[in-house]
This record gives C-alpha cells, sequence and structure tokens, in this order.
C-alpha cells in the first residue's frame, strides 16, 4: 500500500523540526521539509490579523502531498492556504497552539500544559519528538572512543536563551558549578551537548570551566546527541527546552533540568515542568544526586495512534 505523503512546514528550529518529522515517522508517512519564510511585513503582523493570501509567504511548494503537519507562528497561513487551494483533500495538523480559530485545522497537537481545548485537539505531555529508542540504541557506539570505560557518563544538553531565560556567563557558571561537584563527588565523567540556540561563548565557557573528565561536543551533532542519550546514566537539560526534555524522557533515565532565573513569567514552562515532575521523570537540578524510575514518555506514537483512529 503506498504511503501517504506530508509536507511539514516549520520555521527551520529543532524543536519544530523534531516534532513534525516525529509526528510523520509515528504515522508512517514519507515526508519532505519545508522552512516558511514569510514576507517582510507579515513577519510582524499577528496571525489573527494575517490574510490567507499567497503573497504572505515566499514558498513555492510545487511536490504532491496528502497531509500538511504545521508548527510555529510562520507555518500557519501557508497550512490554511495549501489546503483551501489544494485539488484534492488534505488533511492539515498543527501542532502548539496556533492562537487563530481551531476550525482551520483538522487537528492541533498540543501540550497539556498550555490548556488549550477543543473537539480537534490533541494533548501531548510535554512535546512530541522526531527520536525513536531504536534510533539512539544504533548511535550509541558513537562516542565511545572519547568517554573512560570505567566512569558513569553525566550529560549536560544545553537549548538556548529566549525571552524568559537569559545564557549569562552568571547563570552558566551557577549550573556548571552544581554539575563540577558532582563529578568530582561520584567519580562522573562529563559530557556536554550543545542545540541550535546555544551560544558560541557558552561552548567555550564549558571548555574552559570543566578542565578533567569531560568531553564538549562544540558543533550541533545529532550521532553525538544520540550517543550521550545512550551512554549516560544521567541526563542534564536546561530549563528553556521543553522539547529536549521531552526527548530525554523517551530514555527512562533520571532528567534533572537546570534552572535559571527567570527574566519575566514563566508560568507555561513552569506547568510543564509540574507535569513532569508529578510523573516522576525530572528532578531539578541541585546538589544531591539520584537514581529513580519511570515509565518511558513516547508521545509521538501515542498522538499517531489516536489521529489514524480519527482519521478511519
Amino acid at each position: 500500500m503506498t504511503k501517504l505523503k506530508a509536507l511539514l512546514l516549520t520555521e527551520g528550529l529543532h524543536g519544530m523540526i523534531s516534532q513534525t518529522e516525529g509526528l510523520a515517522k509515528a504515522l508512517n508517512f514519507d515526508y519532505i521539509h519545508e522552512k516558511i519564510e514569510l514576507n517582510s511585513f507579515w513577519k510582524l503582523i499577528p496571525t489573527s490579523f494575517t490574510p490567507v493570501k499567497k503573497f504572505v509567504f515566499k514558498n513555492q511548494v510545487e511536490q504532491d502531498f496528502d497531509v500538511i503537519i504545521s508548527c510555529g507562528r510562520k507555518s500557519i497561513i501557508p497550512s490554511i492556504f495549501l489546503k483551501k487551494n489544494s485539488k484534492k483533500k488534505i488533511i492539515n495538523i498543527h501542532i502548539q497552539n496556533p492562537k487563530i480559530s481551531l476550525k482551520h485545522f483538522d487537528f492541533v497537537v498540543c501540550p497539556e500544559h498550555d490548556n488549550l481545548e477543543g473537539p480537534n485537539v490533541l494533548t501531548t505531555k510535554g512535546a512530541i519528538h522526531y527520536l525513536t529508542l531504536e534510533e539512539i540504541n544504533n548511535s550509541k557506539d558513537f562516542l565511545l572512543n572519547k568517554l573512560e570505560r570505567d566512569k558513569d557518563v553525566i550529560t549536560l544538553i544545553l537549548g538556548g536563551p529566549n525571552k524568559y531565560y537569559n545564557y549569562s556567563d552568571e547563570n552558566m557558571i551557577s549550573i556548571f558549578s552544581i554539575i563540577n561537584r558532582m563529578l568530582k563527588e561520584h567519580n562522573l565523567q562529563l559530557v556536554v551537548i550543545p542545540s541550535n540556540r546555544t551560544p558560541k561563548k557558552t561552548i567555550e565557557l564549558s571548555k574552559e570551566y570543566f578542565t578533567d573528565n569531560r568531553t564538549v561536543i562544540d558543533v550541533v551533532d545529532k550521532s553525538a546527541y544520540l550517543s550521550s542519550l545512550a551512554l549516560s546514566k544521567y541526563l542534564v537539560v536546561t530549563c528553556d527546552s521543553t522539547s529536549m526534555i521531552s526527548e530525554a524522557a523517551l530514555t527512562g533515565k533520571p532528567v534533572y533540568v537546570a534552572m535559571i532565573p527567570a527574566l519575566r513569567n514563566d508560568k507555561r514552562f513552569q506547568r510543564f515542568r509540574n507535569l513532569f515532575e508529578k510523573l516522576n521523570i525530572i528532578k531539578i537540578l541541585e546538589n544531591k544526586l539520584e537514581t529513580w524510575n519511570y515509565e518511558k514518555l513516547n508521545e509521538a506514537d501515542r498522538i499517531a495512534l489516536e489521529i489514524k483512529r480519527k482519521i478511519n
């Protein structure tokens, strides 16, 4: 049977790509990815005031597709336009709260902590993503030759600054100092994994701060990321990245959240962390290091089953 083909619309950020690809994989779709570029004026206009017209975005989408999976503000108008102007019936799925009428989409996939309700809304615990346990395990050996065989691994996964959290040297050193004590007290070795949003100065600061028992990956490297998830006994993820915390939760390993003082009200992030604490997935990074168990979180597969059931 021929697979359906999905058109993935995002702004090109890791978290958005991870979510759209994760859902497409879980639905067993073939897919093509399109990074949406809005025309200059429309970048500044709220989606609710933007017309559903082709002149809003630059992309020329010529490939054939059956389903649109979109994520991010810029992808909303292109998703609605392409569905509306297709010569065949298109199913469109939007990930995250679109902040416009939900009737424009067949399905809206949204985290519980967004408190969005509607007949076509499917809620997730955290963010869906593109990682699978098989893929993680297959990448296990990638970092092996860089690590000592007789020491457990703790991995620090870095997000990046946003309007809520500042990656100042002071904030980063506060996190580094806690991890450094753990390295010494528990005879651990450290792997540092950056993301697309991680400032280069933060990566360099980690190299300077951690002088022993550390491997700093200084470029975005998916193989290194997956290998670190497979090899680590403990995972630490900065509080700004709900997507990478959700990805870490797939492993079933202890996930610590490295806190950064909020610049403004971060209640959405707080609701997310509260949910994951209740699920026994995360603990806040402090001076205590422990292990615990929880049910591995794979929301992409669960949501895919719901969508298949509703479509059928």
